[in-house]
Parts: structure tokens; C-alpha cells; sequence
């Protein structure tokens, strides 16, 4: 996959004759100044399909309703739709091509939300639509649209203008479990591809190259079998795969000790028997190794195994399988794809803030106890690489996989509300709310001029590839976490969607009726406390 579109033409005309062609080019400019009036015009789309994603609430692996409202859209705007790609059915893809169809960009973000974080958008506190549901709390519905939008507004120019490339649209599916994208590259979904423009929902707009911050993580379940006997009757006749579970873990817990700084593990028991009264038979134990870099972070997966065998030693039992539900290598970004992205952030601009939407903010800032900061009035400066030596780790994204394997940026956009925890209801309560609206159309904005770049300027997509090949990767080789036998989980929250999706399904939102998902809830923006509830007089 390392090559560069118009290399040849490089070669012979020399880097600083491609920045004289893109400086001839008097289309460039004109045509990014309509992109953006033509992404403003369909603020309204943007609306619908942050709206209607956020009503879907679904997890990793079941984001059925989004794929087939997504795809719907796409299809009839032209593109070809191909869907269960890499052995998902909830993944797709969405290609549409023009002339010679080089070069090939591509356009990616997360869909999945977070068990448990359900909530009533526009409310400034705790509220679910449907108690304990899963629901939108990282903000994953706003990504799509501002791909789409931005992509529609640029396919719309292309044609009229006979500019010649592909438009390859993807979902990140069950992100939170990292579980999708190292399968996407395994599987060749990306050939081909020269730049992936990828986006991720912030509370400001962001940018950054080079190495990033944060882990590359290993996602690992073991299971135990043992032998079922009577708890109490004849107890000595079982063999606890539950006790070799809490052995695992309990040795685990005596590792953190001996762990750097930077490294995060955590873990759940996800099956530890069916009743008290039988020794149980089956137990599974699911681990999160997070490392800096893939040596590191082999490491930590290669102590576990260790730990699985002892324990499955000391409790007579087996090891029956240790699967790799999903993984993530750390990110490292394209510095001349960031480049140009970062001048079309600072040419974009921060959109323009309501009183209502700041109310909503220090609303929300106030009832988790933060500093009421509103919303952001200044953007960040572009970042660069981060030393993987001195840094103290973090998260997590498989968009790491894909930034291994060809040019890549991550646009973060200013959707959400500054101050949330990550991972909760909190982070739900602005992503169907103006905020998201208005930050996802910016966002819009920012990836139809960089799209324009690429696809005009003579130069950006042959420096990435430059940057890749001799910068990049030049002393690191991408080696997956994941083995050639590995298959996707696609198993991953069945039963969870099933238990809530039919009690969610009445609220999905109609756009036929109501112009947003305020007004279909019937809810005031912004609704907000005065003061905490824990602050409140007791009236008892």
C-alpha cells in the first residue's frame, strides 16, 4: 500500500514545480469558497443525521439501524454500498468515483455508543429517555454527518468540474471495543486507499501529527473450564474455572505493582457460573492491556498467559481458549495532511455560540462540579509528536491500525460540552442539542476544503506518502495484534440490544414530523438546574 498518487508526475516535474502547478490553479480557491456555502446549505441534513444516529443509541457490533439509515442516504446520493465487509454485518462501505478515480480518500468515523448512558439531549443533568439503555455518551452519532456533508458538497463539484478521484466512505463499528479497524486493514478494505481523513467528536476543534499520545491496547478474554460437582454435597468432586478466573485476577493485581507508569489494564468477569450450588464449569475473565507501543504492550499480554497457565494449574482446570476480541496500535498522524487541515480549522472558525448554548454548558459544568467554562472561544494550536519515553499513556483508538498502513489525520470537531467525565451520560446531553449541530457543520465545512486540497493542489497526497515512507516508517514495521485466525466479535452486545432495543425504537426520531429530536421529546433548550441537586435545601 506505499505509494503516492501522482508520484510519477512528481519525479519528473520536482516538488517545487507541483507547488507552481497548484499555485496556477485558479480554481482552487473559488471552488473551496463554494464548498462551504454548499455544506451551509445542508446544515439541515447535518441536523437529521446527528439527530437521528443519536436516537439509535446502538452498541459495538449491533449498529444495524445506523448502517441501513446511512447507507439508504448514500445509495441514493450515488454511491456504491457494499455492506458486512471484513466479516461484520453491521460494517459497510460507500464508494463513489469520478474519471480516472484517483486519488482514492477516505472518510471514516466511530458509530457505536456506551451501555448504560442513555439520556435526554438538551438536559442538563441526569435523565434517560429509557432507564439504563445504552445511548450516545462519547457523542459517536456527529461523525458521520460531518463526513457525509462534507463529501456530498465536493461530489457536487467534481462533477460539474470533471475532477477525477474516489470517495470512499466508512464506519469505525464498536470502537469502544476496538474491535473493527485492525479487521478492516487485515481484510483490504483500505487497498488502494491514498489519504483516510478521519474524524472524532471534541469539545474544539483539534488537529495533530506525528506520534500521539495515549496507548496501543490489547483486548483479550481467557476462559476456564473446570468440572461441576454439588457446592455442598461433594464439592471436592468440582473444579472451579470460576476460582481460576479470581486466581488470574488476583495475580494480575499483584502485577500492577511492577507496571510503568504509562501502562493501564482493567478487567471484567463477563461469566463466572450459572447458581451458587454448582461449581462452575465455564468462567471468563476479559482483560484491556494498554501499552505505549507494540513491544510494550506484548509484553503485558505475553505475563497474562503466564498467569492463565498458573492458575489453570492450581485449580485443575483448562485454559480453553484465549481470544483477541480487539485491538489498537498508537496513533501517528501525517504531518503535511495535518498541515492543510489545520489551516482550513483556522479558516472555518469556531461556530457561533447561542446564550442558549451556553447556558446548556455551564449548566452541565456546574452539575458535575466543574469550573463553568462555557464553551471554547479559541482554537488550539496544530500539535505535534509526542515522546513515547516521558509519556504517562492514556486511551485507546483503533484508528491507529489504519494510520500504520497509509497517510492519516483524525479532524476532532466542537460538538460536545468541555468538562465531561468520558464514557457517560454526560457526554450524551449536548449530542442532539444545537452544539452538535453546529459543531458537526463546521466540522463539515473543514473536511469538504480539505477534500478540495487533496484532490486539487498537486502535492499534499505525494508529501504524505513521503512523510509515510521515509519518516514514518522508516524504523517502525506495522505488525498486527490480531493472528491470521482471529475473527471479529461479532457477537459483541447481542443481548444487550436486544433486551433494550425494542423499548428504544419508539422514541427513534421521525424528521417527517418534527424538525428536530428537542421538539419531538417535547424538551425546553436548555433545560439546567440552578444549583446541583446535592446543593439544594433539604425540604424533608
Amino acid at each position: 500500500m506505499r505509494r503516492a498518487f501522482v508520484l510519477a508526475s512528481l519525479l519528473t516535474l520536482g516538488l517545487g514545480a507541483a507547488d507552481d502547478l497548484a499555485a496556477q490553479d485558479p480554481r482552487l480557491e473559488a471552488l473551496k469558497t463554494e464548498a462551504l456555502g454548499l455544506v451551509q446549505d445542508r446544515a439541515k441534513q447535518v441536523q437529521e443525521i446527528v439527530d437521528m444516529l443519536f436516537s439509535f443509541g446502538e452498541l459495538g457490533m449491533q449498529e444495524f439501524e445506523t448502517q441501513r439509515y446511512l447507507t439508504g442516504l448514500l445509495e441514493e446520493e450515488g454511491f456504491d454500498i457494499t455492506l458486512g465487509v471484513a466479516g461484520m454485518p453491521s460494517a459497510w462501505t460507500a464508494r463513489w468515483s469520478n474519471g480516472t478515480g484517483r486519488p482514492v480518500i477516505a472518510m471514516g468515523s466511530d458509530v457505536d455508543g456506551i451501555p448504560q448512558s442513555n439520556q435526554k439531549p438538551g438536559v442538563g443533568y441526569r435523565e434517560a429517555i429509557v432507564s439504563m439503555a445504552p445511548g450516545h455518551g462519547e457523542g459517536h452519532n456527529s461523525g458521520q454527518a460531518v463526513n457525509i456533508v462534507g463529501a456530498l458538497a465536493v461530489k457536487e463539484i467534481m462533477e460539474r468540474e470533471h475532477i477525477d478521484g474516489t470517495l470512499l466512505i466508512w464506519p469505525g463499528i464498536a470502537e469502544e471495543q476496538v474491535a473493527s479497524k485492525a479487521f478492516f486493514v487485515r481484510e483490504g478494505v483500505f487497498e488502494g486507499v491514498d489519504v483516510n481523513l478521519f474524524t472524532h467528536v471534541g469539545s474544539n476543534f483539534g488537529m495533530s501529527w506525528g506520534q500521539g499520545g495515549g496507548n496501543a491496547l490489547w483486548s483479550v478474554q481467557f476462559r476456564f473450564q473446570g468440572e461441576t460437582a454439588h457446592s455442598a454435597g461433594s464439592p471436592w468432586r468440582g473444579r472451579s474455572a470460576l476460582d481460576a478466573v479470581m486466581l488470574m485476577a488476583q495475580a494480575w493485581e499483584y502485577k500492577r505493582e511492577h507496571l510503568q507508569p504509562a501502562a493501564r489494564s482493567h478487567y471484567i468477569i463477563t461469566e463466572g457460573g450459572d447458581q451458587p450450588n454448582v461449581v462452575p464449569q465455564f468462567a471468563t475473565i476479559w482483560f484491556y492491556f494498554r501499552e505505549r507501543d507494540y513491544p510494550r504492550t506484548k509484553d503485558m499480554y505475553d505475563a497474562a498467559v503466564k498467569m492463565a497457565q498458573g492458575a489453570a494449574l492450581m485449580t485443575g482446570t483448562e485454559i480453553d481458549t484465549i481470544m483477541t476480541v480487539g485491538s489498537a496500535w498508537g496513533r501517528h498522524f501525517s504531518r503535511p495532511v495535518a498541515e492543510v487541515s489545520y489551516a482550513n480549522i483556522q479558516r472555518v472558525g469556531l461556530p457561533e455560540w447561542s446564550k442558549a448554548d451556553i447556558e446548556l454548558a455551564e449548566g452541565l459544568q456546574r452539575e458535575l462540579g466543574q469550573e463553568e467554562r462555557g464553551l471554547p472561544d479559541s482554537i488550539p494550536e496544530l500539535s505535534g509528536p509526542v515522546d513515547l519515553e516521558r509519556s504517562l499513556g492514556g486511551g485507546s483508538d483503533d484508528i491507529g491500525d489504519v494510520s500504520w498502513n497509509m497517510p492519516t489525520v483524525t479532524l476532532n470537531y466542537p460538538a460536545n460540552i468541555p468538562g465531561g467525565p468520558g464514557h457517560n451520560w454526560a457526554n450524551g446531553i449536548a449530542m442532539a442539542t444545537p452544539i452538535a449541530h453546529k459543531g458537526a457543520l463546521a466540522g463539515a465545512k473543514v473536511q469538504a476544503l480539505t477534500l478540495l486540497d487533496l484532490l486539487l493542489d498537486g502535492k499534499t497526497v505525494a508529501a504524505a506518502w513521503s512523510y509515510f515512507n521515509d519518516e514514518q516508517t522508516k524504523e517502525t514495521a506495522y505488525t498486527p495484534f490480531i493472528a491470521p485466525t482471529d475473527q471479529p466479535a461479532i457477537w459483541l452486545n447481542e443481548g444487550i440490544m436486544a433486551k433494550y432495543r425494542p423499548m428504544m425504537r419508539p422514541f427513534y426520531y421521525d424528521p417527517s414530523k418534527f424538525d428536530t429530536y428537542l421538539e419531538q421529546l417535547g424538551i425546553e433548550y436548555p433545560t439546567v438546574r440552578a444549583r446541583p441537586i446535592s446543593e439544594q435545601p433539604d425540604e424533608r
